[in-house]
């Protein structure tokens, strides 16, 4: 067996790094909430020995079809590092800055400690609250510019990784399209909030068109910061609810969704849905990529539960128990399929060629 390349030894140690930054943090996070506010340390059950083995393993067979996916140039290395190393390094200490007050709400149970200037006719009743217990919700600059770093530290540095498996299937879905010229073909990154993941399609499908909508103007911004400083086609960034698309149908070759559907409610989510499906052209790719389940990684049931009671996520427990495939089917998508990776499950679905939009 050769002996495994320097870029993949870079890439090994660097998820190593994060991943230990990531416990560590969590660690002392925990006991500063022990110390000095108590009464906001959540109830959650102690996670077996056997779960954390096989959280480990899985981890490690996310990084393994990350690296496998890049070899294959499904999209390029460089992205396996790409992060703004430099912004997070200096936005860090105000991650701890921000622990006092998210302690404080979860302390006195406020879900509704929103900015004053947030206007609450302009959103839906269940956006208006402080998800994760995160400050100002998603309703500031402030929260925006600390999210992405937020979100690597909860999952010990794979949240990109988890994003990125929406690009095979993504690229698989678009072959239906290859006669094309890849500048006509529209992909829409609903909920696209800091755009990441627009970032890492824009770099596995650098001539396509890219469109991202989300319901803050806060995390628009730092999309907009985040994706015009890089090379390439600047994307159309559009404030919308996802529930009521902006667009007309049969307009987008692919739609791509992550970590939304467990924010919503229940009727929210097949409104989501059912939108995605108005908005794709007929022979168009839906991926969409969330939360593990409780049917397909119950070996996971205690992680999926602490997250809920460590976290403000009022959905999250009707989530995991929702059937996504068959909602998909039931609104007409065909070749139907779902897998999963670490703590992200992937679902892909066509909109059959036959549908008169």
């Amino acid at each position: 067996m050769a002996p495994p390349s320097l870029t993949k030894l870079a890439y090994q140690t660097l998820q190593q790094s994060k991943t230990l930054a990531g416990l560590a943090h969590k660690e002392v996070s925990t006991k500063l909430m022990e110390l000095l506010a108590p009464g906001a340390m959540p109830s959650i059950e102690k996670v077996p020995a056997e779960m954390l083995k096989e959280l480990r393993r899985s981890m490690t067979d996310l990084e393994q079809i990350d690296w496998q996916e890049a070899e294959q140039g499904i999209y390029p290395k460089t992205q396996l590092f790409d992060a703004p190393w430099l912004e997070w390094a200096q936005r860090y200490p105000f991650v701890w800055l921000d622990l006092p007050s998210t302690w404080q709400r979860r302390r006195a149970h406020n879900i509704h400690d929103l900015p004053n200037e947030v206007d609450p006719e302009i959103y839906p009743d269940y956006y208006l609250q402080n998800f994760h217990h995160q400050t100002d919700g998603y309703l500031s600059d402030h929260s925006a510019e600390l999210y992405d770093l937020q979100v690597e530290i909860l999952f010990n540095g794979t949240a990109d990784a988890m994003r990125r498996r929406v690009l095979a299937p993504l690229k698989r879905g678009l072959k239906r399209f290859q006669l094309r010229n890849p500048s006509n073909l529209r992909v829409l990154d609903v909920a696209t909030g800091t755009g990441r993941t627009l970032q890492q399609i824009r770099s596995a499908l650098p001539k396509v068109e890219l469109l991202g909508l989300d319901l803050s103007a806060a995390y628009l911004r730092q999309a907009a910061r985040s994706l015009n400083r890089r090379p390439g086609e600047l994307a159309q960034l559009v404030r919308g609810n996802a529930e009521k698309l902006p667009f007309a149908n049969g307009s987008m070759q692919a739609v791509t969704c992550v970590f939304l559907l467990h924010e919503l409610p229940s009727s929210a989510r097949q409104n989501v849905l059912n939108e995605c499906w108005r908005v794709l052209e007929p022979g168009g790719v839906l991926v969409l990529a969330d939360s593990i389940q409780i049917d397909d990684s119950p070996q996971f049931s205690t992680a999926m539960e602490n997250f809920r009671r460590i976290f403000h996520e009022p959905y999250y427990r009707d989530y995991i128990t929702d059937n996504i495939d068959e909602r998909l089917k039931n609104i007409g998508f065909e070749g139907v399929m779902a897998e999963s990776h670490f703590m992200t499950r992937v679902w892909t679905g066509s909109k059959p060629l036959s549908d008169e939009t």
